[in-house]
């Protein structure tokens, strides 16, 4: 039995690997599952973990040295996510909700110039379908979401509408979402933002992965250089990451998402230091300074401050500029991110090829469903996509699969959800559908008819709503388990043949 605290810890670092390998096989990527898997016995989820016994080995080290709180792994993680994207900074939190929290919160803080400052009252023009905690910041922090309609093809919002929901003085962001692994039309809403000087977030939680390209005259027109961190250029295009194109963008690594850390997300700060302070501070109990824990005096001038009405010299680490909140994962998690991020090209890669082969399996019954494409795709031929003239590009880092059932199919979006369910195919809606039919939007309609606009008829709203679910397109999946799904809504769509 070894006496040496390093011995001992490698002793159980070894077990630890040891009793992963044994315990979490159902974890490990579709291409190396040991788990049998047994048609309409073995569940599918949509989603789910995927890891080895690397981040089980990180959670377990990091818990040995038992500082916990954000501390070393976290730090780690921030500057490897940021070096992954191509963006300034990023910023862990405990989830991808607290994550846009924290992104909108920085926009209304008073060291903004007041032009572009949120205040109370301001419009941030969001997308109707979707999931609620891209909406509920907005409302949280006083402002007031502007809703425009959802394009039912790519699950994404109608640009068509930005400029009708356009105000003069009372606009001052767009905050939406990349849906399933789709960005969002980032050429029309970055112009759009750029016309009318408009904060962009992007809400990449879904999206971790995918990459937006659009023409280099469009892109240096709006300020992207081709020798910028994060921009690949190839002559014709310049390619980024979805949520590396906005001011602030967010990450949720819960477990479906693109890499888990069990709860857990981040804000990325994409080129303008000084949100990065402004984000710290509401994630950090709205304190001024911006020391991490367990540090002091990192400014050097920590009883050298007099701010507010407080005495000269007061302790900057008590000195406290917004009405802020504690919302940091702990480090165990950020070592377990760590590890995740290290395996996320391979999970990406792994997503695209699952949502292929899906696309593939059920291309011959189209004259039941609709699927989803690219943004600027117009049609899929089994190898590519033809795609628009608008000289821009998607390629997509698949959350999910989404399958829209057409009007006449004979069958209704429940029908094909309840018969996967009875076969434990996991599937989903397309989140919330559309929010402005959700309770919570039905009643503040009632208590505060001008709590939200609308802009629209919300038809691509309701069409996501009534007629589209997804199927899951994550590593975990084998080729087993996705010919089983084919096979499955091949055999429900011939009862209505």
């Amino acid at each position: 039995m070894a006496t040496n605290p390093a011995e001992l810890k490698a002793q159980i670092l070894k077990l630890t690997r040891e009793y992963s390998g044994i315990m979490h096989k159902a974890n490990r990527p579709g291409s190396d599952t040991a788990v049998s898997f047994v048609p309409g016995e073995t569940s599918i989820p949509y989603a789910g973990r995927v890891f080895d016994e690397d981040e089980v080995e990180a959670a377990v080290s990091s818990t040995l040295d038992f500082w916990l709180t954000l501390g070393t792994e976290g730090e780690a993680f921030e500057k490897e996510l940021a070096a992954f994207l191509g963006v300034k900074n990023t910023l862990l939190v405990n989830s991808g909700s607290s994550a846009n929290l924290v992104a909108l919160s920085a926009l209304t803080t008073h060291k903004l110039p007041f032009h572009k400052r949120l205040m109370r009252g301001d419009e941030v023009i969001t997308v109707a379908a979707g999931f609620p905690t891209t909406v509920a910041p907005i409302l949280q922090q006083g402002l007031v979401p502007v809703f425009l309609d959802s394009n039912p093809e790519t699950g994404n919002i109608r640009t068509d509408y930005l400029e009708k929901a356009y105000v003069s003085g009372k606009t001052k962001a767009v905050m939406i979402a990349h849906t399933l692994g789709n960005s969002f039309n980032l050429s029309e809403v970055l112009s759009f933002c750029k016309k009318y000087d408009l904060w962009l977030i992007e809400d990449n939680c879904d999206s971790l992965g995918s990459t937006y390209s659009m023409p280099i005259a469009l892109a240096k027109s709006l300020g992207f250089i081709s020798n910028s961190p994060g921009i690949k250029e190839d002559g014709i295009f310049i390619t980024r990451y979805t949520g590396t194109w906005g001011d602030l963008s967010t990450q949720s690594f819960y477990p479906p998402h693109h890499l888990t850390m069990g709860e857990g997300g981040a804000v990325n700060i994409i080129s303008k230091a000084a949100l990065k302070s402004y984000a710290e501070s509401f994630r950090d109990w709205g304190r001024d300074c911006w020391c991490a824990s367990g540090k002091d005096n990192s400014c050097k001038n920590r009883f050298g401050w007099q701010l507010g009405e407080l005495p000269q010299g007061y302790d900057h680490k008590y000195i406290y500029s917004h009405l802020g909140f504690n919302l940091k994962p702990i480090d165990p998690q950020a070592a377990i991110g760590r590890k995740q991020l290290i395996k996320l090209p391979f999970f990406i890669e792994t997503r695209k090829r699952n949502w292929k082969k899906l696309r593939i399996g059920l291309s011959n019954l189209e004259r039941y469903f609709e699927f989803s494409l690219p943004t600027h795709a117009l049609e899929w031929n089994k190898v590519d996509f033809k795609w628009d003239d608008s000289g821009a590009r998607s390629d997509c880092s698949w959350f999910g699969f989404m399958i829209k059932v057409k009007i006449d199919a004979g069958f209704t979006a429940r029908d094909l959800a309840v018969h996967l369910d009875q076969n434990k195919i996991g599937n989903r809606m397309i989140f919330g559908g559309n929010l402005l039919r959700q309770p919570v939007f039905v009643q503040l309609k009632k208590d505060r008819p001008d709590a939200f606009r609308i802009v629209g008829d919300m038809i691509g709203a309701d069409e996501l709503m009534n007629r589209a679910i997804f199927l899951g397109t994550y590593p975990g999946l084998t080729d087993e388990m996705i010919n089983y799904m084919i096979k499955v809504i091949k055999t429900f769509v011939e009862r209505y043949e």
